[in-house]
């Protein structure tokens, strides 16, 4: 990177917390929440730089956007998500099989399964650091900046429409979408601060408590997480996610909680060929993958007694896409009745239909 960029990296990108529910009134920009990789792109001359979340390089992984990227204009600074998007819309675990340390394979996957940039904050435009400017005026440079662009290069939609936003809400989780973000439209860009909003599909579900995973600070006396399962149509229990939502008082307690139901667990355990089984019939614990090297994933087996409540924002495939949050314990529940058939089927919609909202105001 011999050229000066317009602002030097790594810049820590601006941030959303959760709310239930979008603002019922004030000045706001809604857009759709994308379900990729976070990505800040500076691009100088024929230089292109792609910065992830957590302020690594990201370009070696999507060697495909590295040409493509060189049509956002010249000393800018761009803020928005890689993503992955096919015939069933966003697809995240295409995403992450990126991160592989072979060349080779990523190279592969660049032309078997492309991926794209959907841009949605412009932090440097002509090498002018524009951070300070409200995002209202940040919005109109990279609608002006992007007027041109064609994939795969995106503009995200955008809407000063809370009914709008509610539409979006409601239909575009069928493309793959993770909701919706609210950004105060006087704002400036904050690095590092969670000065958005992101309001996301809240659902619950019954799950069997099939084992759990020891804190990193405390083995044997703290439990970290606990691994959650679903049965299918042919009574297998299904690996769906975990949930790690606990005080550390919580943790301590669970570790004594769930002691007695850790003899002779593995009996019966329907985990208990996981090894042999790991990528065939069911989601098992403690798999290792390319990139959970490192990692202890190590994973201690419940009798499949108890069965607790857990709230989570959507499913990705067969699972839930991120950890979910533990709300109770369901005595009254028995295992068996853990079912996949008990979720919120989510209706499709055309990914293609997201791009072409771009203008909806």
């Amino acid at each position: 990177m011999n050229t000066p960029f317009a602002i030097a990296p790594p810049i820590e990108p601006m941030l959303a917390k959760p709310a239930a529910h979008l603002p019922a009134s004030g000045a706001f920009l809604y857009e759709p929440k994308w379900d990729g990789f976070r990505a800040l792109v500076y691009r100088s001359g024929a230089d292109v730089y792609i910065q992830s979340r957590d302020l690594r390089p990201l370009d070696r992984y999507f060697p495909e956007l590295h040409e493509a990227l060189r049509a956002l204009p010249d000393l800018s600074v761009v803020d928005g998500e890689i993503v992955i998007a096919t015939s069933h819309g966003l697809d995240f675990d295409a995403l992450q099989l990126r991160l592989h340390p072979a060349a080779s394979r990523v190279s592969k996957l660049a032309a078997d399964t492309p991926a794209s940039f959907v841009a949605f904050d412009l932090l440097a435009l002509g090498g002018r650091d524009i951070r300070a400017r409200p995002q209202a005026e940040r919005r109109a440079r990279l609608e002006e900046a992007l007027a041109g662009a064609t994939a795969p290069i995106h503009l995200t939609p955008l809407t000063r429409d809370p009914a709008v936003a509610r539409a979006w809400l409601a239909e575009f989780e069928g493309a793959g979408l993770d909701g919706v973000v609210v950004k105060p439209a006087g704002a400036p860009y904050q690095p590092g601060k969670r000065a958005m909003l992101k309001v996301k599909h809240a659902r619950t579900a019954d799950c069997v408590v099939a084992g759990f995973r020891w804190h990193k600070e405390g083995r044997g006396r703290l439990v970290g997480s606990l691994l959650l399962g679903l049965y299918d149509g042919k009574e297998r229990l299904h690996h769906v996610g975990v949930t790690s939502s606990f005080t550390m008082a919580a943790r301590r307690s669970l570790a004594i909680e769930l002691e007695g139901l850790r003899k002779d667990a593995m009996k019966a355990h329907p985990w208990k060929d996981w090894a042999g089984a790991a990528g065939k019939a069911a989601r098992m614990p403690g798999g290792r993958s390319r990139w959970s090297a490192g990692k202890d994933l190590s994973w201690e087996p419940l009798r499949i007694e108890r069965v607790c409540e857990v709230k989570y924002d959507h499913m990705q495939g067969d699972r839930f896409r991120h950890a979910a949050t533990f709300l109770r314990w369901r005595p009254d529940k028995p295992p068996s009745a853990c079912r996949y058939d008990q979720l919120e089927i989510t209706t499709s919609f055309e990914l293609s239909k997201v791009f072409a909202a771009v203008r909806a105001r």
